[in-house]
């Protein structure tokens, strides 16, 4: 609804979303505990609470949210997806203390081409949150990505 009053700030908002869902290199599990701990750093219920289709059929479980909080320890997460949200966190609440012993790590599960898919769907997930934290959207809409 709030995109009706500038749709074309809703279709570049549409364009960005759709390409870091849909042309993604990385597996959905792996997106989604980074978007899911941007959504709790943001305090972002639209966020939190959204479940892109396409996740859900790549067989995302309410499981793998659910222990976002204690990725570190969790045994259910691979390294990958503990390193995804120790990224997503670190960017959102203290982007220059990404240093090289983080990226040294990065390296050694993803790619470079990975690490900037990573990047980008982090940064996209934390503007947007809060966004839509600022905005007070506090629902999200049924959209395929």
């Amino acid at each position: 609804m709030v995109w009706t009053l500038r749709p074309q700030i809703g279709a570049m908002v549409e364009a960005m979303t759709s390409t870091i869902y849909r042309r993604s290199i990385l597996p959905a599990e792996e997106r989604d505990v980074a978007r899911m701990r941007i959504a709790q750093l943001n305090a972002c219920r639209a966020c939190a609470d959204f479940r892109a289709p396409s996740v859900v059929e790549a067989g995302v479980t309410e499981e793998l949210y659910e222990h976002v909080h204690e990725a570190t320890t969790y045994p259910g997460y691979t390294a990958r997806q503990r390193l995804a949200v120790e990224f997503a966190e670190r960017f959102a609440a203290d982007h220059r203390g990404i240093d090289d012993e983080l990226f040294s790590r990065l390296r050694s599960e993803y790619t470079d081409a990975e690490v900037l898919d990573l990047t980008m769907f982090v940064a996209v997930c934390l503007g947007l949150g809060r966004a839509l934290e600022v905005l007070g959207v506090d629902s999200s809409c049924a959209v395929d990505l």
